[in-house]
């Protein structure tokens, strides 16, 4: 008689079907670092007000770089620049969520 549970309990092929399990569930968690690593390191552009300002974020994000064009800032109303700011950089953010989304979400949380 065979045994129904497909090796498992010290019978047949399931120590091997167990390790082969292991090692492709090591594969996936080093394939979803790797793609981590990678979206890490991709920069993501923001702008706000039509480009008046734009941010640069890394997929960590951490802002690489912020440019302001000179017609959008006003020594009088130095709070819609802020927000500028502000906006560009959540412009940003969503980018990378959505990148990593796209690129981590079949990972099922492994990074």
């Amino acid at each position: 008689m065979g045994n129904k549970f497909g090796g498992f309990g010290g019978f047949g092929g399931g120590n091997m079907q167990m390790q082969a399990m292991m090692r492709q569930a090591q594969k996936m968690q080093q394939d979803a670092i790797k793609a981590k690593e990678e979206l890490d390191s991709t920069i993501f552009e923001g702008t706000a007000s039509g480009e008046m300002v734009k941010v640069e974020i890394n997929g960590a994000y951490e802002m690489q770089s912020v440019k302001i064009k000179p017609e959008a800032v006003d020594p009088d109303d130095v709070e819609m620049l802020e927000d500028l700011i502000v906006a560009a950089y959540n412009d940003a953010k969503a980018k990378a969520d959505d990148e990593k989304s796209k690129k981590l979400g079949s990972f099922g949380g492994l990074v």
